[in-house]
């Protein structure tokens, strides 16, 4: 007698329910409101980078006008990433 899984036939399997496709985009997407939608629209907008700003305090550091510490900006760097020795 052979027994199934020795055997190179495979019976199909029929209590297997099908597959449907996924529901449309459409049909999926939340509920959104005017309000989000015009907030979204209006960061869309903005740019990655405010440009001037970053000039500004480029210009500010050139100048000494605004105080730079590297021991603090570590400790800070060393806190928010945590101490790895």
């Amino acid at each position: 007698m052979t027994s199934a899984a020795a055997t190179s036939e495979v019976a199909p399997v029929s209590n297997v329910p099908a597959v449907t496709p996924a529901a449309s985009a459409a049909e999926q997407a939340p509920l959104q409101s005017a309000g989000l939608l015009q907030a979204k629209a209006a960061l869309q907008s903005l740019p990655e980078i405010d440009q001037a700003k970053v000039d500004a305090l480029r210009e500010a550091l050139a100048k000494g006008e605004l105080p730079f510490d590297a021991g603090k900006l570590a400790g800070l760097i060393d806190r928010y990433h945590g101490s790895r020795s």
